[in-house]
């Protein structure tokens, strides 16, 4: 089937939308193709039919019209961290050459267009003492990060998810319209649009708020993964006693022997404290004390931050790699759990996962925001995301592997999950992505689908089908 797609689109269409488009128009096999379909799972490779690398929304515009006159679907790609399949024979848009950030400091918003990343808006909002509600990786793109909520290691107990701060979103349509999009104005679709992740439309632009935030106390502690137990311990007895302004993970690590790793960590087995706090580092030192005593520290990385090093408190890896992950929401992290997560990834476990993470959600992520959105997550109190590094040839031992840590935590497992964390293997038909959502706010998205994609022609993400 995705041949024939492909097949309907001659040569001299192909000419005539070059003729259309600012930026590059790339089939199989021409120069630039291969660079303008990488993503960062390198076993995630895109095969389009045809990618237009648009230069502004002019160019999405006509690329989404051209995938309508032809019956084309539609991939968007930005800095391609959560691709779902190969989108062979379809139309893939390339946004990164689309840069345009403006940061109004009297209304404390910031504007950015589809191609932005946050480690190109932090310094940007930092210049006027302001920080957006960012991710732990500050390349990830802007906008599909926000679409499918947003979950920040420091503002988010704090401020809540960033689909809760957007304040407008300029989108193409599948009739290929380019409209504004405001709670005020297209409350359905705006509603959608921020947790329905690329379901709705190609976001050109998006502009949201930011808060006065310059500095943090924060970053990592590593300890001996042979103390796994007892950090666990000492974190779950912790979460209750602090307030909205912590943020907090845990991460069980089986790290590369890379040069790049500090030298106690190169090759180790470690647990990784991830801490981000917004009161002062005397008060920071204070909170951290019983996490300190846990155990003996391979290495500690808290201290003062500016607010642009945000990226320091996970250390995510920045370079593309191939990998495979799975991602479930708890309901709960008693005694039981966290001696099963003990069982499942610990010394004695044989686990070879690179990382099983735990998030502490709470505060804020439970807050419905002032203009409601589709963000499944509110309400979860826990996310564990699990991380295998290998290539396509090591995909089963890899996959039952992420398997048997998440099947093992399923008596704690809510059926709702976080968006953005989903892997290609996860919520795959109709049942699942309900699933992912819940029936009620699942059938309103179907429903806000069924009329402005009744063909879905967005569908290169985990699915909403038109009700």
């Amino acid at each position: 089937m995705a041949e024939l797609i492909g097949a309907r689109v001659k040569p001299e269409d192909i000419a005539e939308l070059r003729q259309i488009v600012t930026g590059p128009v790339l089939e199989p096999g021409a120069e630039g193709y291969a660079t303008e379909c990488a993503t960062y799972n390198l076993n995630c490779v895109l095969k389009p039919a045809v990618v237009v690398g648009a230069a502004n929304a002019e160019d999405v515009v006509a690329a989404v019209r051209f995938a309508r006159r032809f019956e084309l679907p539609v991939a968007v790609k930005s800095s391609a961290h959560q691709m779902v399949s190969s989108a062979e024979g379809w139309l893939l848009i390339t946004t990164q050459r689309m840069k345009g950030i403006s940061v109004n400091a009297e209304e404390r918003t910031v504007r950015a267009e589809a191609g932005v990343r946050w480690s190109e808006v932090l310094p940007r909002a930092g210049e006027h003492g302001l920080a957006p509600v960012s991710g732990s990786a500050p390349e990830v793109g802007v906008i599909g990060y926000t679409l499918g909520g947003g979950q920040s290691p420091l503002l988010g107990r704090t401020y809540g998810y960033a689909a809760d701060h957007v304040r407008g979103l300029d989108v193409v349509t599948a009739d290929g319209e380019l409209r504004r999009i405001a709670p005020e104005g297209d409350p359905d679709l705006y509603w959608a649009l921020l947790g329905g992740k690329g379901n709705f439309g190609v976001v050109t632009a998006i502009e949201f708020e930011v808060f006065p935030v310059t500095r943090f106390y924060g970053g990592g502690i590593y300890f001996r993964g042979n103390d796994l137990d007892r950090v666990l311990t000492a974190w779950r007895m912790w979460l209750p006693t602090v307030g909205d302004d912590m943020t907090s993970s845990i991460a069980v690590q089986r790290l590369p022997d890379l040069p790049a790793l500090p030298e106690p960590l190169r090759g180790e087995f470690v647990v990784h404290l991830r801490i981000g706090y917004l009161g002062t580092a005397t008060a920071g030192e204070q909170l951290l004390a019983p996490l300190r005593q846990a155990a003996p520290a391979l290495l500690d990385l808290v201290g003062e931050k500016p607010v642009t090093s945000i990226g320091d408190i996970h250390l995510d890896p920045v370079d593309p790699m191939p990998y495979f992950d799975r991602c479930v929401c708890l309901t709960d992290f008693s005694e039981e759990t966290a001696q099963a997560l003990v069982e499942l990834t610990g010394a004695k476990s044989n686990c070879t996962l690179t990382t099983v993470e735990i998030r502490a959600l709470g505060g804020a992520f439970d807050r419905e925001p002032q203009f409601p959105n589709s963000v499944p997550s509110k309400g979860l109190p826990y996310v564990v995301f699990a991380f295998a590094v290998g290539t396509l040839d090591r995909a089963e031992e890899l996959e039952t592997d992420l398997g048997r840590v998440v099947d093992g935590l399923a008596p704690w497992v809510a059926e709702r999950n976080m968006v953005n964390f989903l892997s290609p293997n996860e919520a795959t038909d109709t049942d699942g992505v309900r699933a992912v959502y819940g029936k009620e706010r699942y059938d309103r998205l179907a429903a806000v689908k069924r009329h402005h994609d009744p063909n879905n022609v967005f569908r290169h993400n985990h699915n909403i089908t038109p009700a």
